[in-house]
């Protein structure tokens, strides 16, 4: 049996810009965190040569092909992996509409663990590339490609996306205590909502030439955002969570709601310095910047709202589990 263990995230600047129809343009940048909460992959191998996935619901199937899951279909196509398997996926938090890039972790994780089912180990970049593939090229999955990368690299990152389709990854160099400082003023709250990323981002993808001034602000406000957290000025970075914010509603029609700006607000006017909608928009988790002396005054402004307490992850997708049959 092989089990991964894979990290969901809040991405803070820079989202829309690792859109490929930008970034093979203008180049973009993001800057991402991993939190401790995961997705699980379990993979077993079995007497017959049925093929057992089991998530929401149960599937039993004779053939790769005849599967509904399009995650472990195209997973097991790209690793080889025919017959005689079964697979669960287990996670922290409800997939369907968190904001929390909850489908490419579940895929970089299925990946890892069909590699080390066959007694291979593969490089983080090239999990997240082929992440990147089959959810995009295969799938046609109106996407960017930062969510892939984080679920696999994990930590505080900045990822760089370039012309030519080269993509880096940097570590931010910071001491533990400053990565827990900075965590430690972040909050999520569930909006009460979930919706179709999908829907949201194919409005975002139709408008990139529309929005590349916006655009390019969010690249900035990333390698600005980047450059306050290696100074250690947190709340100063807090602050343009806000203004970043404004310029990423303008990417599409139904990033935010009413619901959801009244619940921004109110976090605000309550003590937070900064926020927005972890992910696509429109519902999920609202992500939070706000000092530790503030808190207790904003989560009892935000008390109809449920938190998700967090912290970093600092591993991305690793095997947690590994006994393999016959030697291998």
């Amino acid at each position: 049996m092989i089990i991964t263990q894979t990290p969901l995230r809040v991405s803070l600047f820079g989202g829309g810009t690792d859109f490929r129809e930008f970034f093979s343009e203008e180049e973009g940048a993001v800057l991402s965190l991993a939190i401790d909460k995961y997705v699980y992959v379990f993979v077993k191998e079995r007497y017959d040569e049925k093929i057992y996935v089991n998530y929401s619901i149960k599937e039993i199937v004779d053939s790769v092909g005849e599967l509904k899951h399009e995650l472990v279909r195209e997973a097991m196509r790209r690793t080889w992996i025919e017959r005689g398997v079964e697979i669960t996926t287990l996670a922290d938090v409800p997939s369907e509409g968190s904001g929390l890039g909850s489908s490419s972790s579940i895929l970089v994780g299925l990946l890892n663990a069909f590699y080390a089912y066959q007694g291979q180990q593969v490089e983080l970049g090239r999990l997240a590339q082929e992440a990147c593939e089959i959810e995009i090229d295969t799938l046609g999955k109106p996407i960017g490609v930062q969510d892939q990368y984080i679920a696999a690299y994990g930590d505080i990152r900045f990822f760089e996306f370039q012309k030519d389709g080269t993509v880096r990854a940097e570590q931010l160099c910071m001491v533990d205590a400053q990565k827990r400082r900075l965590v430690s003023n972040l909050l999520l709250f569930y909006t009460n909502k979930t919706r179709q990323a999908s829907t949201i981002l194919s409005e975002q993808k139709r408008n990139i030439a529309l929005r590349k001034a916006e655009l390019r602000q969010l690249r900035d406000m990333a390698y600005q955002a980047r450059g306050l957290v290696l100074k250690g000025e947190f709340d100063r970075m807090g602050e343009m969570l806000g203004r970043s914010w404004e310029r990423k509603k303008k990417l599409a029609s139904n990033i935010t709601s009413p619901q959801i700006d009244r619940m921004y607000k109110r976090a605000v006017k309550a003590g937070a310095l900064g926020g927005k909608i972890s992910g696509a928009g429109a519902g999920g988790f609202l992500l939070l910047y706000c000092p530790r002396e503030r808190q207790d005054v904003v989560r009892e402004a935000m008390r109809q709202y449920r938190e998700l307490p967090m912290q970093l992850s600092r591993d991305g997708s690793k095997v947690v589990f590994n006994i393999r049959r016959y030697g291998w």
